[in-house]
């Protein structure tokens, strides 16, 4: 971080307090599937232990 008088300049890095790397999509995609089959999983066995 730099002080030019009053102004204050951040780096990119320190601005977005992260990484720059796609770790975190994997994580959320993974995330995404696992919900979506778990909520399948209960959809098909509720449906198939339902009396008609």
């Amino acid at each position: 971080m730099e002080k030019h008088g009053q102004e204050t300049h951040v780096s990119t890095e320190e601005a977005r307090s992260g990484e720059t790397s796609n770790i975190m999509r994997w994580v959320l995609a993974a995330g995404l599937f696992l919900a979506i089959g778990a909520l399948t999983v209960i959809w098909v066995t509720g449906a198939l232990v339902t009396p008609q």
